[in-house]
């Protein structure tokens, strides 16, 4: 029987993905409004980009030893952070996570519709981190739109607002639930999500967690 991989958001565009006793933390922040210091621990560390202390706060996170070989390969797909070819806001990566036969995008500050070439680039994923709250980011409608190219089986927003977590500059996730009603939206109690071997199409709101 094959490895669960385990999926934990820790707000913004920070999650910890876990399988077999090994574990990396993408995209770690620092300053964000309304959300506490992050204190994390991993077997490594990776940034959608480190121009920004939003996603690249290292330091947060302590790197341990775990034993054995570590399940996961990752490749990156080159990007930028906003439409104008990274002149406003610099470059930004698409991160590939594989464990487990389980194939994970974390779209970063993904400011563009994609591409041809990086959607055959990202292929075929079980689950897709999808920014939607606007403004440094794709918005909700721009988000719908790469979600329905790409088609991933499950989709968990993040880079948005809620309540008093967040920048106020971006919106809550309700303007791309509201588009979303081709999927089953599952609202979990929690920050995890255990990815399973359904082919139906839903998105997953992970409840941040202090």
């Amino acid at each position: 029987m094959s490895e669960k991989v385990t999926i934990t958001w820790h707000g913004h565009a920070c999650f910890k993905i876990e399988c077999g006793g090994h574990s990396i933390v993408m995209d770690p922040y620092r300053g964000v409004d309304g959300y506490p210091e992050l204190h994390l621990s991993a077997g490594a560390v990776m940034a959608s980009h480190t121009q920004h202390d939003d996603h690249s706060a290292f330091d947060l996170v302590n790197i341990v030893e775990e034993e054995g070989d570590s399940p996961f390969r990752t490749e990156t797909i080159a990007c930028f952070h906003d439409d104008e070819g990274g002149s406003l806001r610099g470059e930004n990566k698409i991160t590939i996570i594989e464990a487990a036969g389980k194939r994970i995008a974390h779209m970063g500050d993904l400011g563009h519709m994609l591409s041809e070439e990086q959607l055959d680039a990202v292929g075929k994923c079980d689950v897709m981190l999808i920014p939607v709250g606007g403004y440094f980011t794709i918005d909700a409608k721009g988000a719908k739109e790469i979600v329905d190219a790409a088609d991933p089986v499950v989709v968990i927003p993040m880079h948005y607002r809620s309540g008093s977590y967040g920048y106020d500059v971006i919106a809550e996730p309700d303007e791309f639930l509201s588009l979303c009603t081709d999927r089953r939206l599952i609202k979990q109690d929690g920050p995890s999500w255990e990815i399973d071997d359904s082919e139906e199409r839903r998105v997953v709101l992970l409840k941040f967690a202090e």
